[in-house]
């Protein structure tokens, strides 16, 4: 079997603050933005890896969603326990301090997990958690 990781979806509640974080913090290209307002889709990603896309999304814009899960995903959201992506770096303290600059809302700072992973954390604009590791 030959199955990748192509695109794996984040909620977003204001989509410019956003697309400036995953753009202008994280450095990540662009890929796609389509609808308008607070109804907007936009696929960004790595550079030089274009096979690997994070998609950000209005939450609970499919129309299964009945109001009240509406409700607790937003509740969710606020808390910042409703979305979450594991990122790797080959430079997690470099990193670390650009996120930093960058007025990213840290989480936790570099340090050495007791199950072997160097990580950090930080929370995007829409309160999704986003860890980062270092890699070998």
């Amino acid at each position: 079997m030959d199955i990748t990781i192509n695109t794996t979806v984040l909620p977003h509640d204001d989509p410019d603050a956003s697309l400036a974080f995953y753009r202008d913090v994280l450095g990540f290209e662009v890929r796609n933005d389509v609808g308008q307002g607070r109804m907007r889709w936009i696929t960004v990603g790595p550079a030089g890896q274009p096979e690997t896309s994070i998609l950000l999304a209005p939450p609970a814009a499919d129309p299964g969603v009945t109001d009240e899960e509406r409700r607790t995903i937003v509740e969710m959201m606020a808390k910042g326990t409703y979305g979450w992506i594991l990122l790797a770096t080959h430079d997690l303290d470099g990193t670390f301090e650009k996120l930093q600059a960058g007025d990213a809302e840290v989480v936790q700072e570099p340090i050495d997990q007791p199950y072997g992973v160097r990580d950090c954390a930080f929370r995007d604009p829409a309160g999704n958690l986003i860890r980062i590791k270092q890699l070998p």
